[in-house]
């Protein structure tokens, strides 16, 4: 069989055709993901420049909005161009930083996520020793691990995957480069390779999930105890939406990168990893920042120091 040069293209087939209904798709699609963009740059903003959010929890939640507009920005330009204008061409060296960077900030959130739902276990069940159980130190290393182990996971992914020999069929039925989608060009065996990815897997999105999920049972189990009704059912209620964007976001990962080969379809495929990268990020703003009211506060003051500075230029 014929084999890819290795200093051709990649072709992207995208996500949409050119059909009435595609092109609606299309225009939500990128108002969600433009939407999302801005709100997580704003959130960044916010949280560094207002002090009263300069805490573990608005640290972290600082994190995974930086982690949101990174992967938004490396995956849509690329999609809106190839469907815009046509250029559905990516080099082996785009391909390779494209999935470098959605498995660094796919596998760091993933851990983001379990150093989140820590930092509430210990806000619910131990407020009197927040501040020592939950030092600056702790944050900080917990941040820096998340973003390290993302990146190990994304170079030894990305390396592996471009390393091997693509067929002259080089066309990606999908609308940004994903190890599995690639490996479907591979002109040889990669059973091994798809092994370890499959245990890296486990490592990266089952043992935080495992962790996030004993972490919440434990705050669910002190909520039971808390004698005002009205403080049980506002804890209820931010921990259902905090446990419905875990869900979706390890779902969908689960799905595109440890369901069995025999079981792949390349447009299921292409649904859930748009719900992940697109979708799940204006999720997490929604739920962990905009429904906040420390947050809300902090942007009612940022705007009133925004208005006043153009009363002063005036």
């Amino acid at each position: 069989m014929e084999k890819r040069n290795s200093t051709s293209d990649f072709i992207l087939l995208g996500l949409f055709r050119h059909t009435r209904l595609h092109l609606f798709l299309f225009a939500l699609v990128l108002t969600v993901a433009t939407a999302s963009l801005l709100g997580n740059a704003l959130m960044v903003l916010l949280i560094h420049q207002d002090h009263w959010l300069h805490t573990p929890m608005y640290f972290l939640l600082s994190q995974l909005s930086l982690m949101d507009l990174m992967l938004i920005s490396t995956i849509v330009p690329k999609m809106a161009d190839g469907f815009l204008a046509g250029k559905m061409s990516i080099s082996p060296a785009g391909c390779g930083l494209q999935i470098f960077v959605s498995l660094t900030l796919g596998g760091g959130e993933s851990f983001l996520l379990a150093a989140m739902s820590y930092d509430r276990y210990v806000a619910v069940y131990h407020p009197l020793r927040y501040t020592t159980l939950m030092s600056w130190k702790l944050c900080l290393q917990m941040a820096m691990g998340s973003w390290i182990l993302g990146a190990a996971d994304g170079l030894m992914q990305a390396a592996a995957t471009l390393s091997f020999p693509f067929c002259s069929r080089h066309e990606i039925d999908h609308f940004f480069c994903e190890a599995p989608m690639l490996m479907r060009l591979a002109c040889t065996d990669t059973s091994v390779f798809e092994n370890v990815m499959y245990i890296c897997c486990v490592l990266m999105l089952l043992i935080p999930l495992s962790l996030i999920l004993t972490s919440y049972s434990l705050i669910l189990a002190a909520v039971l105890h808390m004698r005002s009704t009205e403080a049980r059912k506002k804890a209820f209620a931010t921990c259902s939406s905090h446990l419905a964007v875990v869900g979706l976001f390890y779902g969908a990962a689960i799905f595109i990168y440890m369901r069995p080969k025999s079981h792949r379809s390349a447009n299921h495929d292409k649904v859930v990893s748009a719900f992940y990268a697109i979708f799940t990020p204006m999720l997490n703003l929604m739920i962990y920042s905009l429904r906040n009211n420390e947050v809300k506060e902090a942007l009612k003051r940022w705007l009133g120091k925004q208005v006043n500075l153009k009363h002063q230029q005036i």
